[in-house]
């Protein structure tokens, strides 16, 4: 019996330094960082096809950026949740975009073409980005297998950072929830 209990308690002190180590994962630019320029090749957004930079794109505007290392079923989840919310906040000129890092990224353009029509995602594009790494000034983890930033008038206010298995329904409602400190 004295066994059992101490490999319960060894057991939840394994689970509480996972998730200890999830939600202390950095990835991204941090809050107050200024987001710099990089360019990403859009698959779903009004610009599909073609290489551009959403991030100048959009300017001064709040956006939030996602950048994925695999399109699943709770990401993409997310992905929906947040072009719902970028619909909803027209006036205020919110915008969005997800980035698929990808050392093939023309591997991704079917199932990113899926996923926007099976989820009715219309407001927010979906892009490539031509690396595994992500663009270098970003700091993307590579152990994030989801990165969240948020950010208005050039300044991040937000930063969420996920590792694979990690991407629950309430870290998605934590997200979206988020999404309220970069509407002015």
């Amino acid at each position: 019996m004295k066994k059992f209990a101490v490999l319960c308690v060894l057991g939840l002190m394994v689970s509480a330094c996972q998730f200890a180590s999830a939600a202390d994962l950095k990835s991204g630019l941090q809050v107050d960082a200024s987001p710099p320029a990089f360019n990403v090749t859009d698959v779903t957004g009004p610009n599909a096809g073609t290489k551009l930079c959403y991030r100048c794109q959009y300017g001064s505007r709040p956006v939030v950026s996602v950048f994925l290392r695999k399109m699943d079923e709770n990401t993409a989840k997310l992905v929906k949740q947040i072009d719902d919310v970028v619909g909803k906040q027209e006036e205020k000129k919110m915008a969005a975009f997800v980035t698929v890092l990808s050392d093939d990224p023309d591997a991704q353009e079917a199932s990113l073409k899926k996923t926007a029509e099976e989820q009715k995602i219309t407001h927010t594009p979906l892009t490539v980005f031509d690396n595994g790494v992500g663009p270098k000034a970003y700091n993307i983890n590579e152990k994030a297998n989801v990165t969240v930033m948020m950010w208005v008038d050039g300044n991040v206010m937000v930063n969420h950072a996920f590792a694979a298995g990690d991407l629950s329904d309430e870290a998605i409602a934590k997200v979206i929830e988020d999404t309220a400190k970069i509407l002015n």
